[in-house]
């Protein structure tokens, strides 16, 4: 059985650790859990750390819970936030956890035999029926003000960092993510609790509850792993659009792919020992082959191949990679076509768009091109070509290409068949400059 602590230590995914975890880890299976506030209908690849470690943890032989926080989320967690959380309706949360179960259920395997298969659980199942008065006398008693007060998350609140200051609701929140830890010792023998750096204040009250409920002796320890940046310092997961999403619905595939492409060297090579799970070895090649050559990108392809076929699919990533050929590569209108709707968008955005009537199909190539309208009023001054003339000399020159085939026939009539996806065409004026045409 891997050691999971080492494991964590390579891979750069180890914060801190409470004494004695360690240990218990070398002597018996540890049920370890990690919680997530279902605020969302999806997870972003910033939860992806935390989720990483829990698929870590079972490949060493543990059993991991993920902690679906129908009841916390209801009120929402101050650490690193400067003002309190919209509060979601149960309806909502419900349809956010089933969405994020899925999503879960590509890392962790719910179905193993043996007993460390992964469980979903939600708090809101043990404290909905939990009064005001169980909680002053069950949790409460036993976590002093002046312990709460002392945790970094409620001292930035209280000291400007927040216009509103910090709500009950708010400050409470640690006693409510204590209890959790409580409840699952208890019920699940759950030793453990996992998290970013950023909970270890929470996460340690959790522990603190448990010893000051159930005696001193108890086993339960909280380990937490870094906040992953950019080598620039700049929060990592967030584009100039928002968060990069697990829900293709969100974030489509290409772009998926596309981010993980796109990362520096120096990111690419702390990466790829996070977000995958690729042995030592084989990662140790991969950033030496990377060195020989970086211009070839070995790190981040493999990177963005792995993490892609696993948060989306093989078929996926093989289109991903297929449309990421389509700007650069030698691509055919067949090419074109394999491509569904949002990624043939995602590829050419940004690229000049234009429109033209569905009644001007049946024309020649050269109307067609010198008749279409700037999409919007920034693109008023853009034109694909400004005349006839121009557009013909350029086809004799061999310069135009319509849906990645050369126009060779100055009297080419354009037609329906022509259309991809039933509604667009991809002009092409050189090798470089692409206009995609949307027929309405």
């Amino acid at each position: 059985m891997k050691n999971f602590i080492e494991e964590l230590k390579w891979r750069g995914m180890l914060a801190q650790v409470m004494p004695g975890a360690e240990e218990l880890l070398q002597k018996e299976m540890v049920t370890a859990y990690l919680g997530t506030d279902p605020t969302a209908d999806s997870l972003h690849i910033g939860h992806l750390c935390g989720i990483m470690m829990l698929r870590h943890l079972q490949r060493c032989g543990h059993k991991p819970i993920i902690l679906v926080g129908g009841a916390t989320g209801m009120i929402g967690d101050p650490s690193g936030k400067s003002q309190e959380r919209n509060l979601l309706d149960a309806d909502t949360l419900y349809h956010n956890q089933e969405c994020i179960k899925k999503q879960v259920s590509k890392f962790l395997d719910f179905e193993a035999e043996g007993p460390n298969a992964a469980e979903m659980v939600n708090n809101y199942d043990w404290m909905k029926d939990f009064t005001f008065l169980d909680f002053a006398r069950t949790v409460g008693k036993h976590i002093t003000v002046n312990y709460m007060m002392a945790k970094d998350s409620v001292q930035k609140r209280l000291n400007g960092e927040a216009r509103d200051g910090l709500s009950f609701t708010e400050f409470t929140y640690q006693l409510l993510q204590g209890y959790d830890f409580l409840h699952l010792y208890q019920t699940k023998n759950c030793k453990m609790q996992l998290g970013g750096n950023d909970q270890w204040g929470n996460m340690t009250t959790g522990t603190e509850l448990i010893r000051r409920t159930l005696g001193n002796d108890q086993e339960a320890y909280a380990l937490t792993c870094p906040l992953i940046t950019k080598a620039d310092g700049k929060k990592f997961g967030k584009t100039e659009s928002g968060n990069i999403w697990l829900d293709r619905k969100r974030t489509s595939p290409y772009k998926f792919y596309q981010f993980w492409l796109n990362v520096s060297d120096d990111d690419a090579e702390k990466y790829i020992k996070i977000f995958t799970s690729l042995e030592k070895d084989v990662i140790d090649a991969l950033i030496e082959e990377h060195k020989q050559d970086p211009g070839r990108r070995v790190l981040q392809k493999r990177l963005a191949q792995e993490v892609t076929v696993m948060v989306h699919s093989q078929e996926d990533y093989d289109m991903a990679v297929e449309a990421s050929g389509i700007l650069f590569g030698k691509s055919t209108k067949e090419g074109l076509e394999k491509l569904d709707e949002q990624t043939f968008l995602d590829v050419f955005d940004g690229v000049p768009s234009f429109t033209i009537a569905k009644d001007q199909l049946g024309q020649g190539i050269i109307e067609v091109l010198t008749a279409v309208a700037p999409v919007n009023e920034e693109q008023k001054d853009k034109v694909i070509f400004p005349s006839k003339g121009e557009c013909r000399k350029m086809i004799q020159g061999g310069g135009v290409s319509l849906n990645k085939e050369k126009v060779s026939d100055l009297n080419q009539v354009v037609t329906e068949a022509d259309l991809i996806d039933g509604k667009y065409l991809l002009a092409q004026r050189g090798k470089k400059n692409y206009y995609l045409i949307t027929v309405k």
